[in-house]
C-alpha cells in the first residue's frame, strides 16, 4: 500500500483512539469554547493566539469571556489544554481548526487577511497526516480557492497527504441551552477522505455531525443561516417604524403573532445589528454574488434598514427631548448596555457604540452602565476613555435621559423607572404604558 493512503489511515486511527492532538487557532468567542469542548472530550488540545495577554491569562486559569467560568479554564489547563503564541508549533497537532476573524474592510468588502495569513503560517509547518478545518465565516469558494492552493504549494496533496474541510462555527455567545457540544456541526470536505476525517474529528466532541457534499455547500449554509436572521430582523425593524407611526406597540404585535403554532418565528427589533456575524456575513455573499452577475437586492435592502436603525433611534431620542424643552446638545445621557447583545461582554459592531458616537457628535454628555464591560477598550472605531459608572438613583436622576441600548439581565430596571426623567427603550424592556418611557 502506498504511503499516501496511509496518511489518512494513520490519522483515522489517532482520532478513533483519541490519541490525536487538536490545535485551535484563535482563542476568542469561537475558538476558546471549542478548545474547551475538545479538551473536555478527552483530547489533548493546543490553543494558539497572537495575543500574548490572552495566553498569560489562560495559563493562569483566568477567563476573559464572561460566560466561560475561570474554574472551567483552570481545570482544562490543569489537564490536557496547552496554550501558546508560538506558531512554530503548528506542526505538532494532528488537526488544526482555524477560528480567526473575517471582518469587512473600509469599503464593506470581505477582508480575508486573517484567514490567508493563518493559512500561510500553517503551510510553513504542514506535515503529512494533518487535517485542517476552517471555521471562520466566509464566502463560498474560500476553502477551495484560498486555503487549498496554499496548502498544496508545499508539495503535499489535499485528500492524500493532508486533509481540508470547512465546518462553520455556529456559536451563540451567552446561550446557556446550546453550546459547542450540542449544536449540530456541518462539515464539507474537499475530497471524500477529507470529509470522512472531518466527521471523525468533530464526532469526538459534538453530539451530531452533518456531512455535506462540498466546502462550498457548508460555506453557503452558514451564510444562509445568518442572512435569514439579518433579513427577518430588517423586516421587524421596518415593522417597528410602521407600528410607531400608527401608535401600536410592536412587541405586543410580535407576542400575539407568535401564538400561531406554525409558519411564524418571532424576531425582535432593536437599535441596530451587532456581533461578529449578522452585520457582516451578508456582505460576504453579496460581494461574491457579483462575480456571478447576481445583484442580491433583498439582502442588501435588509442591510440598509438595519444599518439605519441607530439614526432612527437618535431621531426618536431628539424628539423626546424636544417634547420636554431640551436639545441633544448639552443633554446628559446615560446609556444602559454597551455590548451588542444581552448578557455578553462582546463589543463587536455594537450599535450602542454607534449611538454613543452619534450623541457625542451632537454635543451630548454621555455616560454608560454595563455590568459586563467595565471600560471600553481601544477598538477599530477609535479610542474611548469611557468607563462604566455605577447604576445608582443619583446617577439616573442626574441624567436628562436614560437610553436602554442593551437589556442585560443584571440591570435594576425598577430603579431606572423610579428615578429617570425620561427613558428611551429600544429593547422592549418596559411594557404597559410607563409614563416616562418612549419606545424606539
Amino acid at each position: 500500500m502506498s504511503a499516501k493512503p496511509a496518511a489518512a489511515q494513520q490519522l483515522a486511527r489517532k482520532l478513533d483512539d483519541r490519541s490525536a492532538t487538536v490545535g485551535v487557532i484563535g482563542l476568542g468567542y469561537v475558538g476558546l469554547p471549542l478548545a474547551l469542548q475538545f479538551e473536555a472530550s478527552g483530547l489533548r488540545v493546543l490553543g494558539f493566539d497572537i495575543d500574548a495577554t490572552k495566553i498569560e491569562r489562560l495559563r493562569a486559569g483566568q477567563s476573559y469571556i464572561n460566560y466561560l467560568p475561570a474554574a472551567t479554564i483552570a481545570a482544562a489547563v490543569g489537564r490536557r489544554l496547552q496554550v501558546t503564541s508560538d506558531f512554530d508549533r503548528l506542526g505538532e497537532p494532528d488537526a488544526l481548526i482555524v477560528c480567526v476573524p473575517t471582518p469587512l474592510n473600509r469599503h464593506r468588502e470581505p477582508d480575508l487577511g486573517y484567514v490567508t495569513r493563518t493559512a500561510d503560517q500553517i503551510a510553513r509547518h504542514l506535515r503529512a497526516g494533518q487535517l485542517v478545518s476552517l471555521e471562520s465565516t466566509t464566502y463560498p469558494g474560500t476553502t477551495d480557492e484560498e486555503l487549498r492552493p496554499r496548502l498544496e504549494r508545499t508539495g503535499l496533496t489535499v485528500g492524500e497527504d493532508v486533509f481540508l474541510v470547512f465546518s462553520p462555527e455556529r456559536q451563540d455567545p451567552g446561550n446557556t441551552r446550546y453550546g459547542p457540544h450540542n449544536i449540530p456541526k456541518i462539515v464539507g470536505g474537499c475530497t471524500p477522505a477529507c470529509l470522512e476525517l472531518g466527521q471523525r474529528l468533530y464526532g469526538l466532541a459534538v453530539s451530531q455531525v452533518v456531512p455535506v457534499s462540498s466546502p462550498k455547500v457548508a460555506e453557503l449554509a452558514k451564510l444562509l443561516e445568518n442572512i435569514h436572521r439579518a433579513v427577518n430582523i430588517g423586516l421587524v425593524n421596518e415593522m417597528k417604524i410602521v407600528a410607531d407611526r400608527m401608535g401600536i406597540d410592536i412587541f405586543e404585535v410580535i407576542d400575539a403573532a407568535a401564538t400561531k403554532p406554525f409558519g411564524f418565528v418571532p424576531y425582535y427589533p432593536g437599535p441596530g445589528l451587532g456581533g461578529h456575524c449578522i452585520p457582516i456575513d451578508p456582505f460576504y455573499l453579496t460581494w461574491k454574488a457579483r462575480e456571478y452577475g447576481v445583484h442580491t437586492r433583498f439582502i442588501e435592502l435588509a442591510g440598509e434598514i438595519n444599518r439605519g436603525m441607530p439614526l432612527w433611534v437618535l431621531h426618536k431620542l431628539a424628539e423626546a427631548l424636544n417634547n420636554v424643552g431640551k436639545a441633544i446638545r448639552g443633554a446628559r445621557v446615560l446609556i444602559i448596555g454597551i455590548a451588542y447583545k444581552k448578557d455578553v461582554d462582546d463589543l463587536r459592531e455594537s450599535p450602542a457604540l454607534e449611538l454613543l458616537d452619534l450623541l457625542e457628535e451632537r454635543g451630548a454628555h454621555v455616560d454608560y452602565h454595563d455590568p459586563h464591560i467595565p471600560h471600553i477598550p481601544p477598538i477599530r472605531r477609535g479610542r474611548y476613555d469611557h468607563r462604566s459608572i455605577p447604576l445608582t438613583a443619583q446617577a439616573v436622576g442626574a441624567s436628562d435621559l436614560v437610553l436602554i441600548a442593551t437589556n442585560h439581565s443584571a440591570v435594576d430596571y425598577d430603579l431606572i423607572a423610579r428615578h429617570a426623567a425620561l427613558i428611551i427603550d429600544t429593547r422592549g424592556q418596559y411594557r404597559g404604558g410607563h409614563p416616562n418611557v418612549v419606545h424606539a
